[in-house]
């Protein structure tokens, strides 16, 4: 690295940690600090909220310990950019202050719906039999609950903004934000990628005003210039342009190279999701819309699994302390530990099959759905359950695989896996044998902020267009093979059992939910 070469200083912040992260016209991390949350405080049963205050304050300690660990200078940084966690909302008021905590995507908490909507909306939605589906929207969106709950705080919120709006404005001082990070309950127009016509049904569905919501640009355009508090917290000159990117789901399939509908782009993450790039409008289940890709004017079309890897970090919690011990005491990291339970089963966990919904749904699955576990016999210890875990959630992202392929009319023939899961050797090969496809992983782990580095660098002329920087930025790590044999097991217990689950505990679900009220 040269004393003159360029940089882009990209801000990711997730849920479980922020990372500033500078990267060259290559896509070579050249410097990372990184700054562990608290992802959240409850302070009710299934409440997510955390003070808009700490994220900003990390993201300072952040870039701290990046400088404290780096040969760069901050004079090689050329533009800044952000990437964020999807569909967590702050409440500021006219002078740019936050009014309330802000709430989180995990966020449990329910608004109250009394009938339909008002006008022909209301009948349209009932003719399509989506009266469910958009009572289950208007129950989830956050502005309705603070409207409801806490009348004084929304009558005084002059800008509603998501945690990347906020950052933006904390780095800028304009309230601006990208169409790429609009992934939430917001009136938001997917297929045009702007806020939602006056006529929008999403405008009787929640009580957000437009002149609270940010100006909006495309991924790769200007959103300011950092301010010179915003510079002197982040360590660098002030005046930098700072440049859109996308959330941090979207800004991951960039920065595994997926530009085209062919590549499918798996996340494991806390929320494990298969997205698939495209310029057409293809929703992956009817009236679900696919979100705005971090490359202008295109699509992310995505299947979720709302509650992913999550799954791996509850049993670990509750099943896996010996593990973590014995790591502590070799001195490795638990993970390996993990991969060997792992292969201490045979594929198809001797008959355990998972079905991964241990959060409900809005349509495939609904909102009646529940984690399920089937074929338990005397055979079976806690890693048979582990293995099991991680063999649903591919099943399920499969599942979401085909669905896409049938929507789209396109097959996907290459499989990219980013996210912590992937840093599992064990967990890549199984995911290889289950769709029967190599899985290719990223030549880095910070693929989302290697996304909106190359939003920043298409946006700062660095490259001329995103095939240029993808082509330049991105490359494929490590390649997993399917094993044929192994293959062929998974293909008889996909066909044969798991895609039956759940359709035949369907019933079973909603009268658990008629019974019991949950999940609600």
């Amino acid at each position: 690295m040269t004393s003159r070469q360029p940089l882009i200083l990209a801000i990711d912040n997730g849920t479980q940690s922020v990372r500033a992260l500078l990267f060259d016209t290559e896509g070579n991390l050249v410097g990372k600090g990184k700054q562990e949350l608290e992802p959240y405080f409850s302070s009710q049963p299934g409440w997510a909220e955390q003070h808009p205050d700490y994220f900003w304050d990390q993201l300072g300690l952040a870039c701290q310990s990046l400088w404290a660990n780096t040969d760069a200078r901050p004079a090689q940084v050329v533009g800044v950019t952000v990437t964020t966690q999807r569909g967590t909302v702050v409440n500021l008021d006219a002078r740019g202050k936050p009014l309330r905590p802000a709430i989180l995507w995990l966020d449990q908490r329910h608004a109250n719906v009394e009938g339909p909507l008002p006008g022909p909306w209301g009948w349209l939605f009932k003719v399509a039999g989506l009266e469910d589906t958009i009572a289950r929207f208007r129950e989830k969106t956050q502005a309705n609950w603070i409207a409801q709950h806490q009348p004084e705080i929304w009558q005084a919120t002059a800008h509603y903004l998501l945690l990347s709006g906020y950052l933006t404005y904390r780095l800028t001082g304009e309230f601006r934000d990208s169409t790429g990070c609009q992934v939430g309950y917001l009136p938001f127009d997917y297929r045009k990628q702007q806020w939602a016509g006056p006529r929008d049904f999403k405008w009787q569905a929640m009580p957000v005003r437009p002149d609270t919501l940010p100006k909006l640009v495309p991924p790769g355009h200007p959103l300011g210039s950092l301010t010179p508090d915003a510079a002197a917290h982040l360590g660098l000159p002030p005046g930098l342009p700072v440049i859109a990117a996308a959330s941090d789901k979207a800004c991951e399939i960039l920065g595994s190279g997926g530009l085209t509908p062919n590549i499918g782009c798996m996340s494991y993450g806390t929320t494990a999701t298969i997205n698939a790039t495209s310029r057409r409008y293809v929703e992956p289940t009817r009236f679900m819309p696919p979100y705005p890709s971090a490359r202008p004017g295109y699509y992310s079309t995505e299947v979720m699994i709302y509650r992913g890897f999550w799954m791996v970090s509850w049993f670990k919690k509750e099943f896996g302390l010996r593990e973590q011990r014995i790591a502590e005491d070799r001195g490795v990291e638990p993970e390996v530990l993990f991969d060997e339970l792992v292969r201490s089963v045979p594929a198809g966990s001797m008959g355990l099959t998972l079905q991964p919904y241990w959060s409900p749904g809005v349509r495939e699955p609904g909102p009646e759905a529940k984690g399920a576990v089937i074929g338990f016999g005397d055979v079976h210890t806690r890693a048979h359950l582990y293995r099991a875990i991680l063999e649903g959630l591919a099943y399920a992202l499969r599942e979401g695989k085909e669905r896409i392929e049938k929507r789209s009319g396109v097959k996907i023939d290459r499989l990219r896996v980013a996210g912590g899961g992937s840093q599992s050797d064990a967990a890549m090969q199984l995911t290889a044998d289950v769709f029967g496809l190599p899985a290719e992983r990223p030549h880095t782990y910070e693929t989302s902020g290697l996304g909106a580095a190359i939003d920043a660098a298409v946006g700062l002329g660095l490259h001329p267009d995103f095939e240029t920087a993808v082509a330049r930025m991105t490359r494929v790590g490590q390649v997993f093979e399917p094993h044929p044999q192994t293959s062929d097991l998974y293909e008889q217990l996909y066909r044969g059992v798991y895609l039956q689950m759940y359709r035949r505990l369907q019933p079973l679900y909603r009268k658990i939910r008629q019974i019991t009220g949950y999940p609600k």
